[in-house]
């Protein structure tokens, strides 16, 4: 028998873009080098049998928060990257905030990859941050390889010097003008400061500072008045925009209108909006506070309604984790706990458990959002977010036969600080590649080594390719 293969990965349920295929997978090199029926007639390093057991394209998550440089005890790259890959992530990228200094200037771009090398588990890239004052920074930072910029329309919090400021209308519209010249696109926290900085100003004097009432003055109208204004902006400039974290159908329904007139926009949520509600987070407490808010029942099942009916383009975890001083002191109102869902570990066996093993969404549907969608966003497609020859083997097995109850001690976060702890999932990761290289197993947990590979290519580099 004549070697052929680093790895082979035997008689998996492989998920291709087009359905799910009993198949096996031989790899060279990090890349996927075949897909086959039957490789028994080839010889490798080493082989996975993955009889019985799901094989996707890693989970890529464009949205995630982990505060490199200076706010690593909030999240850090290893810890954060030991979660992602623990949970079937093979990529992610990191926002320009919570870290001080932001990622708004070259220099605190290099800061962060310094940080990042050799302290990640999976591949990663950046986000840049349009900010005002900075608008002469975006040239620089996209000849070092930033293709997103991440700027916010209401106040995102956080105080001193190395606060993430909010854009003003003129910031906006000049910014996205600029990264339109440049080829890259903007992501936008789409929620009208004006709106919701005078409702919780207002809850907070008559010293109604529960969940309610912060949801109350978080409304739906918040969200569509700010994705109105971009979608106007985007049409004006030519400039792509990717909205995160949309929480609403009519949200959607407005890009959606937006994307069939020709508007260079795309569409996220996160998996808190499809399987929690306001309820719940008045039940959980601040564990599950987020902006924009947890909506209705019904907001929720028109979500899965808008995924089904493909006007999704990326489910990302928006993992903003914290302290548990500052997300569940005694002493603080839900207004005053930190905003942000500590997911990332969750979301990929949250979507197929609620997805594909409870609403009968095909996985190759659910890859998509979770996979190609991000991949396709941050211009890493074909490369990465699909199996095909070709691509890097970025792989993940998932036993769906598997029931666990989510508790403390399986997660990999730095700060053990979950909506979903309790939660019964019905399907387990039980591995994770990256580049052909096991960097997960459920028997012996994360790959110490840390091989996760920067994705950023500079503009002059990208130049000098023939």
């Amino acid at each position: 028998m004549n070697q052929a293969y680093d790895r082979i990965i035997r008689n998996g349920q492989v998920v291709l873009p087009d359905g799910t295929y009993r198949l096996d997978i031989g790899i060279i090199g990090g890349e996927i080098a075949a897909l086959s029926e039957s490789l028994e007639a080839f010889a490798a390093d080493e082989t996975l049998d993955a009889d019985g057991k799901y094989v996707l394209p890693g989970m890529i998550d464009i949205h995630v928060h982990f505060n490199e440089p200076n706010f690593g005890h909030w999240e850090g790259f290893a810890t954060g990257s030991s979660a992602l890959a623990a949970g079937g992530c093979t990529a992610y990228a990191d926002m320009p905030l919570n870290g001080n200094p932001p990622t708004v200037t070259p220099e605190a771009l290099a800061l962060k990859g310094e940080l990042a090398k050799g302290n990640s588990a999976v591949d990663y890239t950046f986000w840049g941050g349009l900010v005002p004052g900075k608008l002469d920074q975006l040239e620089k930072l996209a000849a070092e390889g930033v293709r997103g910029f991440k700027a916010f329309m209401s106040n995102p919090g956080g105080e001193g010097e190395g606060r993430f400021h909010e854009v003003d209308d003129l910031t906006l519209y000049e910014g996205m003008k600029k990264i339109a010249a440049l080829g890259g696109f903007v992501a936008l926290h789409a929620e009208s400061d004006a709106i919701t900085s005078a409702l919780a100003e207002q809850a907070v004097q008559e010293g109604r500072t529960d969940a309610r009432a912060f949801v109350a003055s978080r409304p739906v109208i918040a969200e569509l008045e700010a994705v109105n204004k971009a979608l106007l902006f985007s049409e004006q400039t030519g400039c792509e925009v990717h909205f995160v974290h949309i929480s609403s159908v009519e949200a959607v329904e407005l890009i959606d209108r937006a994307k069939k007139r020709g508007v260079p926009v795309t569409v996220e949520t996160c998996p808190h909006y499809l399987l929690l509600t306001d309820e719940d987070m008045a039940e959980i407490g601040p564990a599950a506070k987020c902006a924009p808010p947890l909506r209705s029942a019904e907001q929720k099942e028109g979500l899965w309604r808008m995924l089904a009916a493909g006007k999704l383009d990326v489910i990302a975890s928006d993992h903003s984790p914290c302290p548990p001083e500052l997300k569940l002191g005694e002493s603080l109102t839900f207004f005053e706990a930190w905003g942000g869902i500590a997911g990332a570990q969750s979301s990929l066996e949250l979507m197929l458990d609620e997805g594909f093993t409870k609403r009968g969404i095909p996985l190759h549907k659910l890859v998509d959002l979770l996979s190609a969608g991000p991949a396709k966003r941050f211009g890493l497609y074909p490369q990465k977010g699909r199996i095909a020859v070709g691509s890097d083997a970025d792989l993940v097995l998932v036993d769906a036969k598997r029931s666990y109850t989510l508790t403390e001690d399986r997660l990999r976060q730095r700060h053990k600080i979950s909506p979903y702890l309790g939660r019964e999932i019905t399907c387990k990761v039980t591995a994770t590649l990256v580049r052909g290289i096991t960097v997960y197993t459920e028997e012996h947990g994360v790959n110490p080594v840390n091989q996760g590979q920067l994705l950023l290519q500079p503009v002059q580099a990208a130049q000098q390719t023939p």
